[in-house]
Parts: structure tokens; C-alpha cells; sequence
């Protein structure tokens, strides 16, 4: 390197000390490009320094199988060019020539059908919490068993009855399994092999109890859901067994005990053992005996800081009087003697409940309270009362609630739109209540100072808010009475809120869309000029889908047509236009029925057509106007719940189309808008429900029409549901039921009130407020001119 450097300086040197003039020439050119040449020779050096200069090996190099140049010792020496590959010939190497492999497509096997559970929760393996056991016996289930199902069925979601054997009759709402022997540990066995075949993968905790034993069922949802799922537990009040023999205890049955799930897994493979082996007096030692010999386990009061308590209750005790704290924190009390005495158990532990949860509240009050005092709002952030959602607020003109306004005897505001009407049924206990509640209130908050006696209710006022629940307002005349005897007449006002309760899911049974639907279609003479539209609509939907639907004619006769029909068949035009239809669809079946009728009841019709099909049959009855598509029909199948719930839809009603679009034309398709109609709410003529509801209702009708037929004639199939059956009545809006105009004069042979629907339903359907004073206006207009 500092050789180079010395060479070009000694040339630059040089050329310096020949000729002024041609130096500075030659200067002149150089100065430009000497950093370029100083750089060159810069960088040629350096690289020159960085060779590393290595003597090749001698040895003999060996190329490998995947043509990698190998010495001796097998160091990487050099590679093959990637065009080439080793032939093993001398390590000469050939050009490569590529090969063309044909594609075999990979047969595969056929996929197996995958199988998915029915519910979400079976697929995940999500189980419910606990499973309820009650032993009972055929003389002790019609009173102490119906009394523990009163007391614990509403707080529990499963609760079986195990008895050995019974009487015919079953109590109302109670699942009772029948062993079909008296004898106390055969019963105990069948008893847990039954739920280890039936429920042993739905439950994760199964608890016992007898049927004169009380059970506290808040306290053990409570308490299971505190335990590990996964525990091997056996939970009760221990004792020891008769003689001292056996070591270990038991769980005594008189007070009840918990089974892990994971517990009788382990001693389903003993059981049949513990049956043949096993000899005991009584049950509850037989269970414990078998769980200790083959599952290695105890009868436990105590597990994971969670207690069983439990209380044995004396002969003829009151349950109001006992102060003991094990009573009070029992889960359990034993023996009851009787359901009056389980009553009063129930009574007793509900009102301990009930003044727990109000501590609780008045607590969490108090911590808002004194947290509201730091929020942006100071003590207003902490509305009244403390705890309940605020109220709503409207955006709108038309989104502020109405109030109701009401006295002791009247309310203001009445279903059929009367300015008054008499206050009663559960309104009236409604009104009741709250005085009472407020008069309590006053007097809680000025004793012992004063004491306040109601003289009657002003004014009251009421309203639904759905935020919150329902909100009073009441002015109240008193008389106020202080401790020296003195008194005098005020007015206070008072509010009042009722708020609403824990929202609670409904378990509703199992519904698919595969029923079959009977379309029932009432047809009148008035009907036949919209059989065809009718016809052509529902082929279309229908016919063309094959849609699981049956439609059937209802033809509707009077008197004089039923006389005439061999020589006049008024409906002689519909008949032929449903052979017609029949013809285009061979697969298809419009079955008709003739009845003659005076008076047009829907139950005389449906008594007839009860009769002609099975007991699982779902009906629809519908109209001439009604357009029926799939989407309604799997709606009918949903909301239709056989034995549980029947379905009247409330269709939507197009307007009158000469009034809704005067003076303009009709569009080609009609959206759910105001301005095209409303959801007829006063129309009941559509409905969905299951052949044995009708029947079942029917019977419980038939003591009513046998003192007065009439009752058939003035109650619709609506009516007859809402007051002679227990079903759930659903009635909604139904977007996708939709009715066309026609106007059709009411019946008047029909009965008042349902006359007056109708007669409603038809008013209502002309046209909205808006449109039909647009139309007088410009009917007065053009009288003026």
C-alpha cells in the first residue's frame, strides 16, 4: 500500500519539475480526476489484502450420492453446477434431461357422514348443574310428594319422583318413575341405575331426598355451585352405621345428601355387585356401604369450605318460633310430618330469603350513594330509587309514555276505549297494593313522632316504563296523628316504582319445521269471485315448492243452498276450477268438505273438521284474502307447540288501493310501509294450533255449552283458547301474512262482539288518518269550487 501511495506521488512529482507551462497544463487535467484514481487504487489494494491465500489439498476428492464434492475426510470441497448431476463414472458429469412422471389423481376414500348432535350444548359437552331425586312411596305421593313439588319445582329445573309402585292417577305437573316394588334398597338400586342411564351425561351434581324432608332449594344451587365438578363427593349428614362394624359413615337420607357425577361414574361398574352382596335394613346405609366398599368413599359434612347444614326438626314444632342459627342456615329439615307443616317450612325460609336479599339491596345502595359523591355528577349521578335504571328519556313527541290516571274504583284508560271504566281483577289488587305499600313507607320513615292513617286516594297516576318497570304517583289525604293524641287532614304525594324482576329464560320444547300444515280455507258465496286469485297465489308458493301443506275447501252452506245443491251448486265453479289445478299437478290433492250452517261459528265448523283428521294434525285456518307463502308456514310450525302453545298471527292489511294511491299509480310490489297498510290488530280469523289442543279445550268447553249452546256462537276459536285452556296464547305481528283489499260486509248474524271486530277490522283498513283527509279536503275543495 504505501508503495502505490509513493508511485503516483513520484509521477505528479515528475511531470512538476520538466516545463512550467506544460505542468501547469498537466496539472489542470489531473486535478479533476485524481481523487478518482486515488479511490481505484485504493480499493484494488484493500481487496488485495483481503485474499486469503491457501494452498489446494492433495487429497483425493470423492463425489458423494448427491453429487456434492467430498474430500477424504468428507469437508465440502465445491458443488455441482445446478444443470448437471453426478454419473459415479470417474466423477465425470453429463448434461441433466428433465423426465416427464405422468399424474395419478389419488383416489379417495368416501368421506363418512359426519353426525352432529342435536343441541349446541350436547355437541360441547356442556351439562346442567344439578338433578333433583325424590323417593316417595304410592301412600305418601298425592300429599308430602305434592308438596315438595310445590315447594322446589319453580326453583329447580329437573325434579324426578322415584316411587315403587303407585296409583293410576298422577299428579298434576309432577315426572314420577315407577319400579314397580316396594322394597326399600331394590327401589335405591333401580333408582341409580336409572339416572346412570338417563342422565348421568346431562347433570353434573344429583342430589336425594325423601319426601318428608324439606328442602331449601336456593341453598343448593347454591352450594353445588360452589363445588368442583369434577370432585369425587359424597355430601350429607354422616353417621355411623348400625353396630359399629362397618368402618366408615354414611350419608342418613332423612336430610338428604349430593353425588358427584364423577362419584357415580366410578360406581356404575359395581353396582350389580353391591345388589347381590350387599344386605342392609335400610337405603340409605345400602348406598353408603356400596360407595365405600367400590368407590373409597366417605359421607363428608364439609368439602372445599362449604358446609351442609341441616336441622331435624321436633314433633309438632313451629317453624316461626325456632331461633336456632343451625335452623336459620339449614338446607335440609327433617322429619315433616305433614303438607301443611312443609307449608310453613316453605313460608318460613322464603321470608328469611326474602329479608336477606332486601339487606343486600339497602347495602348496595348505601355503596352507590357514597360512590355517586366522586362521579362527574356529583348526587345526581345516583338517580332514585337507588340501584333501578333510569327512566327513559324521549327523543320524540311521539316517544313520550303516557301516563294513566285512576282512582280507588276507576281507571281512566280502558281496553276498548271507554273514557271509564270500573277498576278490578288484578288492577284493582294492583291499586291496593301500592296504597298499602305507600301508607307502610310513610309510617316507617316519621314514627314514633307521628302516625299516619289513609282517608282516601286523590289522584293516582301510572305508567309502564319499560327501562325500569312501572312508576305511581299518588296524592294521598291523610290524617296525621302525633304522640299527644292531636290531629289534623294533609295531602302528601308519594311515588312509587315497581321494578322489574330478573329476566328468567323459558325452557320451551323441541320444534322443527317438518309438520305438515291442513290449510283450512272457509269459502261463502260471498268468497267465490277471489277463489281463482286465491288459487293462482297459492300454487305459485305452494304447488310449484312442494310445499309440506294440505289445502282444504270448506264450503259453507245455508239452509235453502244445502236444499237446492243436486240442482244449483252454488259452489259448482270452485269445484271445477280445483279439479282443474289437480289436473295441472297430479301430485297434489285439494281435498273440499261441505257443512251447513246458519250462523257462521268457527268452532260448529271445526267440531266437524276435528273429527275427520288425526289427533297430531296441525291446522291453519285461513281466509280468502290471505296470501299463504313458506316463510309464514314454517313460522306456523315454529310458534305452534303441541300440548304447550297455539299461534294466532296478526296479518298485515293492505289499504284500500283507490285511497292509499289516489291519483297515482299502483306499484308493482308492495312494501311494509304506513302508507301501503297496517297490522290489523282487531282481525282474530287467522290461527295455528294442534288438533288434540282443540280437542282437549274443547272438552273443557263442553259443561259451559251444555247450560247455554249459544256460547258457540258468541266465542270465536281465540276466545275459546284464551278461556278454557291453560296453553300459552301466542299472538304477534307476522310480516310475512299478508291480506289483500276487498271489502266484505260483517255477518250481522254474528255475535256482538265479534261483529264489532269485524266491523272495526274493515273501518281500519280503508285507509290511514292522513290519506283519508287528503281525500275529503279535496272532495271539500272541489264542492267549494
Amino acid at each position: 500500500m504505501p508503495r502505490l501511495f509513493v508511485m503516483t506521488f513520484d509521477l505528479v512529482g515528475g511531470t512538476l519539475d520538466s516545463s512550467g507551462r506544460s505542468d501547469r497544463a498537466i496539472d489542470t487535467l489531473l486535478r479533476p480526476i485524481g481523487p478518482v484514481i486515488i479511490g481505484i487504487s485504493l480499493g484494488f489494494t484493500l481487496s488485495l489484502l483481503s485474499v486469503s491465500w491457501v494452498e489446494e489439498s492433495c487429497d483425493i476428492n470423492i463425489i458423494g450420492n448427491e453429487g456434492i464434492v467430498l474430500s477424504q475426510d468428507e469437508s465440502l470441497k465445491g458443488a455441482r453446477r445446478p444443470n448437471s448431476i453426478s454419473t459415479g463414472n470417474g466423477g465425470e458429469e453429463e448434461d441433466f434431461q428433465p423426465r416427464i412422471i405422468p399424474y395419478k389423481p389419488v383416489t379417495q376414500s368416501q368421506p363418512k357422514k359426519l353426525f352432529r348432535a342435536k343441541y349446541i350444548s350436547t355437541e360441547l359437552g356442556i351439562r346442567e348443574r344439578l338433578f333433583v331425586g325424590i323417593l316417595t312411596s304410592k301412600n305418601t305421593i298425592s300429599t308430602l310428594g305434592v308438596a315438595v313439588n310445590r315447594t322446589i319445582s319453580h326453583h329447580l329445573d329437573n325434579v324426578v319422583f322415584f316411587t315403587g309402585t303407585r296409583s293410576r292417577k298422577i299428579p298434576h305437573g309432577m315426572v314420577v318413575v315407577t319400579h314397580g316394588d316396594e322394597r326399600l334398597n331394590w327401589n335405591m338400586f333401580q333408582t341409580i341405575k336409572y339416572i346412570l342411564e338417563h342422565y348421568i351425561t346431562e347433570y353434573d351434581w344429583f342430589y336425594f331426598a325423601q319426601d318428608d324432608t324439606y328442602t331449601q332449594a336456593d341453598r343448593i344451587k347454591t352450594l353445588v355451585e360452589h363445588l368442583s365438578m369434577d370432585r369425587v363427593l359424597y355430601m350429607g349428614s354422616p353417621e355411623e352405621f348400625i353396630g359399629g362394624e362397618m368402618h366408615g359413615r354414611y350419608c342418613y337420607g332423612g336430610f338428604g345428601y349430593l353425588l358427584s357425577r364423577s362419584l357415580l361414574l366410578r360406581l356404575q361398574p359395581y353396582l350389580e355387585k353391591c345388589r347381590n352382596d350387599i344386605l342392609s335394613a335400610r337405603h340409605d346405609e345400602w348406598l353408603g356401604r356400596c360407595i365405600i366398599d367400590y368407590a373409597d368413599t366417605n359421607c363428608v359434612e364439609e368439602f372445599e369450605g362449604q358446609k351442609y347444614y341441616y336441622y331435624e326438626m321436633g314433633k309438632n314444632s313451629d317453624p316461626s318460633k325456632e331461633d336456632n342459627v343451625q335452623f336459620k342456615n339449614a338446607l335440609t329439615v327433617h322429619p315433616v310430618s305433614d303438607p301443611e307443616q312443609m307449608y310453613r317450612l316453605h313460608k318460613h325460609f322464603t321470608e328469611i330469603e326474602l329479608q336477606k336479599t332486601y339487606e343486600e339491596i339497602e347495602k348496595l345502595q348505601a355503596e352507590i350513594k357514597n360512590v355517586s359523591v366522586v362521579a362527574f355528577d356529583g348526587n345526581r349521578s345516583a338517580l332514585w330509587p337507588v340501584g333501578i335504571n333510569p327512566p327513559f328519556e324521549p327523543k320524540t313527541r311521539f316517544e313520550v309514555l303516557r301516563w294513566d290516571y285512576f282512582t280507588e274504583d276507576q281507571v281512566y284508560s280502558c281496553i276498548d276505549s271507554s273514557p271509564k271504566c270500573e277498576l278490578r281483577g288484578i288492577d284493582k289488587l294492583d291499586v291496593a297494593d301500592i296504597i298499602e305499600t305507600a301508607m307502610g313507607e310513610l309510617n316507617k320513615k316519621y314514627k314514633p313522632v307521628l302516625h299516619l292513617k289513609k282517608q282516601q286516594l286523590i289522584n293516582g297516576y301510572r305508567r309502564f316504563d319499560p327501562t325500569r318497570g312501572m312508576e305511581y304517583t299518588l296524592d294521598l289525604q291523610l290524617e296525621v296523628v302525633n304522640q299527644k293524641g292531636r290531629s289534623r287532614s294533609i295531602t302528601k304525594r308519594v311515588h312509587l316504582v315497581r321494578p322489574l324482576s330478573r329476566i328468567e329464560i323459558i325452557p320451551m320444547p323441541y320444534v322443527t319445521e317438518a309438520a305438515r300444515v291442513h290449510i283450512i280455507l272457509p269459502v261463502t258465496l260471498q268468497d267465490q269471485e277471489h277463489v281463482q286469485q286465491f288459487l293462482e297465489a297459492y300454487a305459485t308458493n305452494a304447488f310449484e315448492t312442494s310445499e309440506n301443506a294440505i289445502l282444504t275447501f270448506l264450503f259453507i252452506y245455508d239452509s235453502i243452498e244445502a236444499q237446492q245443491v243436486n240442482q244449483n251448486d252454488i259452489f259448482a265453479s270452485v269445484k271445477a276450477q280445483i279439479s282443474a289445478y289437480e289436473h295441472r299437478y297430479p301430485t297434489v290433492k285439494i281435498p273440499w268438505i261441505s257443512v251447513k250452517s246458519e250462523s257462521p261459528s268457527q268452532i260448529k265448523f271445526m267440531d266437524i273438521i276435528s273429527k275427520k283428521h288425526p289427533v297430531d294434525t296441525l291446522f291453519f285456518i285461513a281466509t280468502m284474502k290471505t296470501s299463504i307463502n313458506s316463510e309464514f308456514l314454517n313460522h306456523c310450525r315454529m310458534n305452534s307447540i303441541n300440548n304447550w302453545q297455539v299461534f294466532f298471527p296478526v296479518h298485515f292489511q293492505y289499504y284500500n288501493p283507490d285511497i292509499a294511491y289516489h291519483n297515482q299509480p299502483l306499484p308493482n310490489t308492495i312494501d311494509l310501509v304506513k302508507e301501503a297498510g297496517h297490522f290489523d290488530r282487531s282481525s282474530f280469523t287467522e290461527a295455528c294450533f294442534y288438533n288434540s289442543d282443540y280437542m282437549t279445550t274443547r272438552t273443557h268447553m263442553s259443561s259451559d255449552v251444555q247450560e247455554n249452546e249459544e256460547i258457540l256462537e258468541n266465542l270465536d276459536i281465540y276466545d275459546m283458547f284464551i278461556k278454557y285452556s291453560g296453553l300459552h296464547v301466542f299472538r304477534a305481528v307476522e310480516p310475512a301474512l299478508h291480506q289483500k283489499y276487498s271489502y266484505q260486509p260483517c255477518n250481522p248474524r254474528l255475535s256482538e262482539d265479534i261483529y264489532q271486530r269485524c266491523v272495526q277490522s274493515t273501518l281500519d283498513s280503508l285507509g290511514s288518518r292522513s290519506q283519508l283527509a287528503m281525500l275529503l279536503f279535496e272532495q271539500e275543495q272541489g264542492n267549494s269550487t
